[in-house]
């Protein structure tokens, strides 16, 4: 069985990274759905009155900060590339 050809063009190149491809607009709208589910399970514990349910939630506080942090960074991968889609003409 023969080996396929190689590529011609990379992937990664400035073509496609516009600012206003679908891939950025997804990565911005992950991005912010993310930061708030991280600030959601961080803040409920506040807010919930039910001791249990409390508990349960405040002990769940690494999968908030995880959410918040992944949040922050597809937020920081949307605007670096639309930075650099607006660099290179």
């Amino acid at each position: 069985m023969p080996l396929p050809d190689a590529p011609t063009r990379r992937p990664n190149n400035p073509g496609n990274r516009l600012a206003n491809s679908r891939a950025n607009n997804d990565l911005l709208i992950k991005g912010i759905l993310c930061a708030f589910i991280g600030l959601g399970v961080l803040l409920a514990p506040y807010y919930i009155t039910s001791p249990g349910m409390q508990g349960i939630v405040a002990k769940s506080s690494l999968v908030g900060w995880f959410a918040l942090v992944l949040g922050c960074a597809f937020i920081g991968v949307h605007v670096w590339r639309r930075v650099a889609a607006q660099a290179k003409p």
